[in-house]
């Protein structure tokens, strides 16, 4: 790509950004015009204190979060009628989702749409209620119960709950597959197309639907973009794995949602791309073996100062992420089948021993003086070798005072 190309996709990009922005301000104009703003709403996720539980609820134009007495009538999904104070809201706060008093909610009568009625159906093959919360994340990106996104962190796979470019290159490839009696036929009556860019063609679209089916998750979106960028590249022999191709994926991404700024999945899913980018950089001559092994202890210890920045909780158990991780890839599509063959629950009892186990824990948070060096020392790495091993020896150093201390 000519640095003409280059100049002329940020403009367009730039005008892009500048529109939405504006989009979005008058949005937020029309919300704040009033000091009481009257809207329904739907739940999409409840957090239940000692004595008052938070909803975090998601309107037509943003998502936000409010607080209410403990009502055990309100149910994830519901659709509510609410007044909201908007006096202490600022544009900032508007794109990025914010807390706002409100009062009169009301629960309002809806019927199941076609998510809700899959959920139920998985929800019907378990008996453990915590156990169907895992595998609608899984299947749905439907929000977990805070029980469970514990044990996840605990372990160490909190990213596996996070439909990103993981599942989506394991859904790819079932998609791939089960469309490549396409190929039986393709001589026959195709013999002028590109018989693999047609089947990829076909799996775009199918994932098209499943990111507007789980509501537009942002990691997937940006897994989902950077497919079809990659597609694309590769169709046009541009270089695909560069840090170049990742920042105009976050570019078209940010343009097109610009509260997607705000959004810190869709950040942890750029980073684990940038330092699987490093990864590929410096290590693609190793052996392949000790490559896949490394791989994934690798990009675990390398995220994780930035992980610990936002979330402290650190136990001994996480040491087995990388092979919780190098599992998932068989445990995922076996459980996606099962599932639709209405038999989820046959690995359940295996499940519920592994939540049955209670890791010692305890909170550790990176300084932010070493959280901003370790994000220059990784941009550097770009470019220099020597400042790539500096920071490898930090990387180690720091996962050894994480988990030595």
């Amino acid at each position: 790509m000519t640095t003409r190309n280059q100049l002329y996709i940020i403009s367009v990009l730039s005008i892009l950004f500048t529109i939405n922005i504006l989009f979005e301000y008058i949005q937020f104009k029309r919300f704040a015009n009033d000091e009481i703003y009257v809207t329904t709403a739907k739940i999409i996720n409840i957090y239940n204190k000692s004595d008052y539980q938070i909803l975090k609820l998601k309107e037509k134009n943003f998502v936000f979060f409010t607080s209410s007495k403990i009502d055990t009538n309100l149910t994830i999904y519901d659709n509510i009628k609410l007044y909201i104070n908007t006096t202490k809201t600022t544009f900032i706060d508007y794109l990025g989702g914010f807390y706002a008093t409100s009062f009169n909610i009301v629960k309002l009568s809806h019927t199941l749409n076609s998510k809700q009625i899959l959920e139920n159906k998985i929800k019907s093959q378990h008996t453990n209620p915590t156990i169907a919360s895992l595998f609608n994340g899984l299947f749905f990106a439907t929000p977990i119960s805070k029980e469970l996104k514990n044990i996840c962190a605990t372990f160490g796979v909190s990213h596996l709950m996070a439909i990103s470019g993981f599942h989506l290159g394991i859904l790819s490839f079932i998609i791939y597959w089960l469309l490549s009696p396409y190929f039986l036929i393709h001589g026959k009556y195709f013999p002028y197309r590109n018989k693999r860019f047609d089947i990829l063609i076909v799996v775009v679209i199918i994932l098209f639907f499943y990111l507007i089916f789980t509501g537009v998750v942002p990691s997937l979106l940006r897994s989902f973009v950077m497919f079809v960028i990659g597609i694309y590249f590769l169709r046009t022999n541009i270089k695909l794995i560069s840090f170049k191709t990742l920042a105009l994926v976050t570019i078209i991404i940010v343009s097109i949602f610009p509260k997607l700024l705000f959004s810190l999945s869709l950040w942890f899913s750029i980073i684990g791309v940038f330092y699987i980018f490093l990864f590929i950089q410096y290590f693609s001559n190793l052996n392949k073996i000790i490559s896949f092994i490394l791989f994934n202890v690798w990009i675990f210890l390398s995220i994780n100062p930035i992980v610990h920045y936002f979330f402290g909780m650190v136990s001994l158990s996480q040491l087995y992420s990388p092979l919780f991780t190098i599992g998932f890839v068989v445990f995922y599509p076996i459980e996606l089948f099962l599932h639709l063959i209405n038999m989820g629950g046959v690995l359940d009892k295996f499940i519920e021993m592994w939540l049955s186990i209670k890791p010692f824990s305890k909170e550790v948070f990176t300084p932010i003086w070493f959280f901003g060096s370790y994000i220059l020392l990784s941009l550097f790495s770009i470019v220099s070798k020597k400042i790539f091993i500096l920071f490898n020896i930090v990387m180690v150093c720091f996962n050894l005072w994480l988990y030595g201390g």
